[in-house]
């Protein structure tokens, strides 16, 4: 669709978003991994679907086709940011959590009691609770320990994966360490005792191009609200899994993938606009296909994103009384999400302090809730999130830096 490769510090004049102020101020917007800021050809996108095709699937009439069209249209459009084959591949959902209880209820129908389940403590609670709750049929749920500097315990997987385990679940990035995860180990270890392999990429698909060839999981799962689009979950599924399960659905519902795990009518208004965020990141790419844009422009996303949130990084640790925690970026692939704790301070404390001058982060656990628990910093409120995205610049850094500067008393 992109008729030429767009430059990426052109991207801040299509969010609304960042030209608002408050009091005078400019309102500097680093709460991304909470959901990003949405660009105007996704907001016209939702708003022309009711305006001019606001129709239910399958009529015999011209606006209800089009809906029809539209939605299988996007299916392919996410089927290609995600590397997938075919939109036949992608279901659809309210959200993440959603979806990934539809399939922890099918995936429990296929258990016993005693098999197995492994998770991380290091997820996000949506990639946890539905696993946890199939303890209630007798399955049995056992955690990969996550270390002090923010990575999973490689040798702990190991440990855990058995003969008796179903289902490896994990995230392939960290909302609030901006940990990246190497599933290589869990994915052979699924594999060698036939376990499903199930992966959490919500907060990796916003920064990396996914590729789901290469990753080779069961079953994927991530958000359009994530990535420049509205609320709309996605699940990708192995070609010939999902008709396998037993999914919660109606008598009326079709049988075959991607339909047979997705309940009730979808919002097709909000579909729309994950087709139009789906352009959106088309626009900032070359190639001769989708999919080979999609990988360069969100090549080019994750090197301006990582650059801010290394020069962050290297200059916030430098503050008296902040601890970033999570790790450094000697890893390849890290998430440009940076977490820290400022003595004397609760999570809380800081970013209202941040909040009063127009500067957005999120303070508290951001349902990984586990992980803070485990780190020991559940009982100082968490720790307090900064997330660089497509359209952060140095200047939103720099107000961070300055204000973060302000609140230690110290000056750069």
């Amino acid at each position: 669709m992109a008729s030429g490769r767009r430059d990426l510090a052109t991207c801040r004049d299509d969010f609304p978003a960042l030209a608002r102020a408050v009091n005078g101020r400019r309102l500097v917007f680093l709460d991304g991994p909470a959901g990003t800021q949405v660009p105007r050809p996704v907001i016209d996108a939702i708003a022309g679907y009711y305006a001019t095709c606001n129709a239910n699937t399958h009529g015999q009439f011209v606006t209800s086709r089009e809906s029809d069209a539209m939605l299988e249209a996007t299916r392919d459009k996410v089927a290609a940011l995600l590397g997938a084959r075919s939109g036949s591949e992608v279901s659809f959902g309210a959200n993440m959590t959603t979806l990934c209880f539809a399939l922890a209820h099918a995936l429990g129908r296929e258990m016993a009691p005693g098999d197995e389940v492994v998770i991380t403590q290091l997820d996000h609670e949506a990639n946890r609770g539905p696993w946890l709750g199939l303890a209630e049929r007798g399955v049995v749920v056992r955690e990969v320990a996550l270390r002090s500097d923010g990575r999973l315990d490689a040798d702990d997987l190991r440990g855990k994966v058995g003969p008796r385990t179903r289902v490896v679940a994990m995230g392939l990035a960290s909302n609030a360490l901006g940990t990246v995860n190497d599933v290589g180990p869990a994915r052979e270890l699924s594999r060698s005792v036939g376990a499903w392999l199930v992966l959490d990429a919500v907060h990796y698909a916003p920064h990396f191009a996914l590729d789901v060839a290469a990753l080779d999981p069961d079953f994927l799962l991530c958000s359009a609200y994530k990535f420049y689009g509205p609320h709309v979950g996605v699940l990708y599924s192995r070609p010939g899994l999902l008709e396998r399960l037993r999914t919660d659905r109606l008598s009326t519902q079709e049988e075959t993938a991607p339909y047979r795990i997705e309940t009730g009518t979808l919002n097709h208004a909000a579909i729309a606009g994950v087709g139009a965020a789906v352009d959106y990141l088309d626009s900032f790419g070359a190639g001769d296909s989708l999919r080979a844009r999609l990988v360069d422009a969100m090549g080019r996303i994750e090197r301006h994103e990582r650059s801010l949130a290394e020069r962050y990084f290297t200059a916030v640790r430098r503050l008296p009384g902040v601890t970033v925690r999570g790790p450094d970026f000697s890893d390849r692939h890290r998430a440009p999400t940076v977490s820290i704790t400022v003595d004397g301070r609760t999570a809380e404390e800081v970013a209202r302090f941040l909040g009063e001058r127009g500067i957005a982060v999120w303070d508290g656990h951001f349902y990984a809730a586990r992980a803070i628990e485990v780190l020991g910093l559940a009982a100082r409120g968490g720790v307090v999130r900064t997330g660089i995205s497509m359209y952060s610049n140095a200047d939103d850094v720099d107000e961070l830096l300055a204000a973060l500067v302000e609140l230690t008393g110290q000056q750069r």
